[in-house]
């Protein structure tokens, strides 16, 4: 009787013992999974949020069950290539787990998966290095939206700002940013306080595995891509 591929050992060198360990049990957590769902799909993310990717996951564990991580820790529990996937096809979802993403094994009809994803969206301020949607500029004069007690503070994030008879005012046009360009520290938190949100959290599918047949959901991609990745 062939021997199982789900029960060969990989050997995950070079890390120090309690990384290893741990390393192992998300590979033999992955590899249990999969072979409890029906579906395996690989999805990438935008500007993730804990907080809100946790929400998504409480509201989906009853059915599923998502992974994030080090991709090469979740491709190795999947099997790298064929000759050591866990399940017939699975090598292909491997070599999709790139940059930002992660996996979703579920036993949710695909119809519903793919609702669930298209329609998750959510906006939140951006941060530090992102990169401005549109450009933001406020212009001379008084700044309503600002109490008195803020304009040190505004001053410390450059602008050009006074009292004015107890209003904060703004002595020139400022630029907070300029649309494509990547926002300052200063700049986020300006955008911050004008209450504008330049981010979105998205999730997008990749791929999507089950034992029937293989999906590609990213335009661009064909399975020659996922033979020769």
């Amino acid at each position: 009787m062939p021997k199982s591929k789900r029960n060969k050992i990989v050997s995950l060198s070079k890390t120090k013992k309690k990384g290893k360990e741990h390393k192992e049990s998300i590979v033999n957590s992955i590899r249990e999974a999969a072979e409890s769902y029906n579906s395996i799909y690989v999805f990438s993310f935008e500007n993730m949020r804990n907080l809100k990717f946790k929400e998504f996951r409480e509201q989906l564990k009853s059915s599923s069950r998502f992974f994030l991580g080090s991709n090469k820790v979740m491709q190795v529990a999947l099997g790298r290539s064929a000759s050591y996937e866990i399940r017939p096809g699975l090598y292909k979802v491997s070599k999709l787990l790139r940059g930002d993403s992660g996996l979703f094994l579920t036993n949710m009809p695909r119809e519903e998966v793919e609702s669930l994803f298209n329609k998750f969206e959510e906006s939140d301020f951006a941060r530090t290095g992102s990169i401005a949607t549109e450009k933001v500029e406020l212009l001379e004069g008084p700044l309503d939206q600002f109490t008195h007690e803020m304009e040190p503070f505004l001053r410390k994030q450059g602008m050009p700002v006074r009292l004015n008879k107890g209003v904060v005012e703004l002595v020139s046009d400022f630029v907070v940013c300029e649309e494509g360009k990547s926002l300052s520290p200063e700049s986020a938190r300006i955008l911050r306080l004008l209450g504008i949100k330049m981010a979105t959290f998205r999730l997008n599918l990749i791929c999507r595995w089950s034992p029937e047949d293989f999906e590609l959901y990213m335009e661009g991609l064909d399975e020659s891509d996922v033979e020769c990745a």
